[in-house]
This record gives C-alpha cells, sequence and structure tokens, in this order.
C-alpha cells in the first residue's frame, strides 16, 4: 500500500505550527512514502479582504529546501500549495503567482463567502436558523464553482467545508443533499478542465467530501484523479486516516489514487 499525504501545512502557513522537517519526520513515523507540503497563499491579506503584497516565495523554498536536506532519502517530498479564494480577485491571484517557484502541486479551494457576506471566513459563520445555514452553503457553492471555471489548479480542495464548522464546531445535523445540482455542475467543469477532486481526511473526522458525493465524481469522471490529504496544521495529524479513506475510495468503486510530480498526476493502485 502506497501511502501520501497531500494537504500539509507547515509553518509557513498563518496557522501553520511546525517546521516542514518536524512534518517530513511525522510522515515517515507515521510510515507515509510521500508528503506534499501545500502552505496557504491567498490574494487578500490573511484575515481580511485587503489584497496583499507580494509573496515571500523564498521563505517558502528556503523551508522546503532544508527539509529535503534533513530527510535525504527517507521519504519523498514535494512542493505545493493551497491557492485559496482566488475567486476574491483572479487577477490579483495571477499576479501573486507570476514569479512563484515551480510547484509540484496546487490544490485549489474556497474558505471565505462571498461580497454578499462581506467575506466572511466559514470557519465564523454562525447561522442562526437551519435555511441561513443552507444560503450559507449555496453562496459557498456559488464561489467553488467560480473557482472552478477559472481552474488554474490541480485539484479542488475539502469540496464539503462547511459541515465541519456547521456540524463539527456549531453543532448542526447538516447535509448537501439538496445541493445535488449544483454539485453534479461543480463536478462537470472538474471533468471538463481535466481538473482532479481531494478526498480530504479531515484530520481523521467526516471525510470530505464523503461517500455519496465520492461515488458521484468517480460516476461522472471519465478518468477520475482524487488525491488524499489530512489537511494537517501540526505535525500530529500527518498521515491522520488516510488508510481508512484508501478503503473508503475503494468502496467507492475508485481503483486508483493519485499523487503529483510538475503537476502532473502519477497513479498508484488502491
Amino acid at each position: 500500500m502506497y501511502l501520501a499525504d497531500y494537504h500539509v501545512h507547515s509553518r509557513i502557513s498563518p496557522d501553520g505550527r511546525d517546521s516542514m522537517t518536524a512534518l517530513a519526520e511525522a510522515a515517515v513515523e507515521a510510515g507515509l512514502n510521500e508528503l506534499c507540503f501545500t502552505d496557504h497563499v491567498e490574494p487578500i491579506v490573511w484575515a481580511s479582504t485587503d489584497l496583499r503584497g507580494p509573496y515571500d516565495w523564498s521563505a517558502l523554498t528556503a523551508e522546503f529546501e532544508a527539509a529535503q536536506a534533513a530527510m535525504g532519502e527517507r521519504i519523498k517530498l514535494r512542493l505545493g500549495i493551497e491557492l485559496g479564494d482566488a475567486c476574491w480577485n483572479f487577477t490579483h491571484t495571477e499576479k501573486l503567482l507570476a514569479d512563484a517557484p515551480p510547484f509540484d502541486f496546487v490544490i485549489g479551494s474556497v474558505h471565505m463567502l462571498s461580497k454578499r457576506y462581506q467575506g466572511l471566513d466559514l470557519y465564523y459563520f454562525d447561522p442562526k436558523t437551519e435555511e441561513e445555514a443552507y444560503d450559507g452553503i449555496a453562496d459557498y457553492l456559488g464561489q467553488v464553482k467560480a473557482m472552478a471555471e477559472w481552474g488554474k489548479f490541480d485539484v479542488l480542495g475539502h469540496l464539503t467545508l462547511p459541515l465541519r464548522y456547521l456540524n463539527e464546531n456549531r453543532g448542526w445535523n447538516l447535509s448537501m443533499e439538496r445541493f445535488g445540482g449544483e454539485i453534479t455542475d461543480i463536478f462537470s467543469i472538474l471533468k471538463r478542465k481535466e481538473i482532479g477532486l481531494e478526498l480530504n481526511t479531515n484530520r481523521g473526522g467526516t471525510p470530505l467530501p464523503d461517500g455519496m458525493w465520492l461515488r458521484l465524481y468517480e460516476d461522472m469522471a471519465a478518468d477520475p484523479i482524487v488525491t488524499l490529504g489530512t489537511d494537517a496544521h501540526a505535525a500530529k495529524f500527518v498521515g491522520c486516516a488516510v488508510r481508512e479513506r484508501q478503503a473508503l475510495l475503494r468502496d467507492c468503486g475508485f481503483e486508483s489514487f493519485c499523487t503529483f510530480e510538475g503537476r502532473k498526476p502519477i497513479r498508484h493502485a488502491l
């Protein structure tokens, strides 16, 4: 069984804790064969909607090179990013990426609601009624659809992210079932643009997305590309539930999952 974690945040991310070297050491201890660092890159200043200035790529690449030197041949390391909320300003995002180093992998994701909600981060979204919650989910999916249409990334990250916060943090018991049409539209865009889907292990919590949507994606995609990532922001979560989510993929009809090199997918049998 080949094991890889393709969604990990180091101290280069504003909400990350540990060095890339510490994360790589944790990956070896967890029995992983491969680890991809995917630190946050957004067109806006963290915790605001102000456009950010140039990104300090040198800090990212220096951290990665230090991890490579420390780990040697003990584990395969890849450099990626989580490109979040590009839909807030696609033009500015592209300007930020103009001088970026070459990446192995790019996750495209959405964490913020639209301008209708003043760009509120989903983490802070606190609806008072179920309908308010579903209105927020609908808004989020609109942002995801715009991100998918832009399409300058390799896989779509944590599609059902609102459920992490609404159910696990806020105590709701919501599902995305009423949004089957919207999610089908998003999957159609991914198929047309040859973009894959992330199965986010959610650090051992509810998989994002769960089996219902994974089966739909597998059924719709001519040649499905799916990656597995923990969304670890600390070393203790690296590799969490990767084995169990490989089993989920098999149960949903997938025959392989992917890692990436130079933005090209590499398939591994499940």
